[in-house]
């Protein structure tokens, strides 16, 4: 019964590594040589697997490029929906993003520079555009759920979930320009205070030392 148990967990993880290493591959070969240069061969043997088995997990190199920002963004969608019914709904997107900003095992540097990647390469960004329409509705579809607002109605869900996405975009790339002098938390904290009491009153950036004292 034990063997039983323990063989669909080990398979389904070994799996998910080998579509982790997959995706990985293509985004580094993709950066390395050009997208367009990058076959799925070549990512194949840079993940140390066939051919055969890349195509057994994606269709093209352009899905296993945009699998793991697509698999994050959902996993964060997730985390929304499943903080507590009563949380204020700003204290779940704080705690959503500062989850994002300051999980230990994603490189926020690197995920910044995969998405710029992506941005920057037409047969990706393409593709992105409609994953981003699916992110964008199932982001409105909880943020309905959790204010009880109805998002073909009214306004709230779709004004939150841009005005959010703009926020993070807008923070994330603050903190790109100067990684080492920016606490990515301070202004990911900054860009949510702003956008809660409106953009009336421009609100001062962190300091240098605050963001060194920050981080540390």
């Amino acid at each position: 019964m034990v063997g039983v148990t323990t063989e669909p967990g080990l398979r389904d993880r070994k799996k998910a590594e080998t579509r982790s290493a997959l995706s990985a591959a293509a985004v580094s070969l993709g950066r390395e040589l050009g997208f367009d240069g990058v076959t799925a061969e070549a990512i194949a043997a840079h993940a140390g697997v066939s051919t055969r088995t890349f195509h057994n997990y994606f269709s093209s190199k352009e899905e296993a490029a945009l699998f793991h920002l697509q698999k994050a963004a959902f996993e964060w969608v997730d985390l929304l929906e499943n903080r507590p019914a009563d949380e204020d709904f700003w204290d779940s997107v704080r705690y959503l993003l500062l989850e994002i900003v300051t999980d230990p095992a994603r490189e926020l540097v690197d995920t910044i520079e995969t998405a710029r990647f992506i941005e920057e390469t037409p047969a990706l960004l393409a593709k992105k555009l409609a994953f981003d329409k699916s992110l964008s509705d199932e982001f409105r579809r909880v943020v309905a759920e959790r204010t009880g607002l109805d998002p073909r109605r009214d306004l709230f869900p779709t004004l939150a979930q841009a005005s959010v996405g703009a926020a993070v975009s807008a923070a994330l790339a603050f903190v790109a320009e100067d990684p080492d002098r920016r606490s990515a938390r301070e202004v990911v904290e900054l860009a949510l205070q702003q956008l809660e009491q409106g953009l009336d009153t421009p609100l001062p950036g962190p300091c240098s030392c605050c963001c060194r004292a920050s981080s540390t």
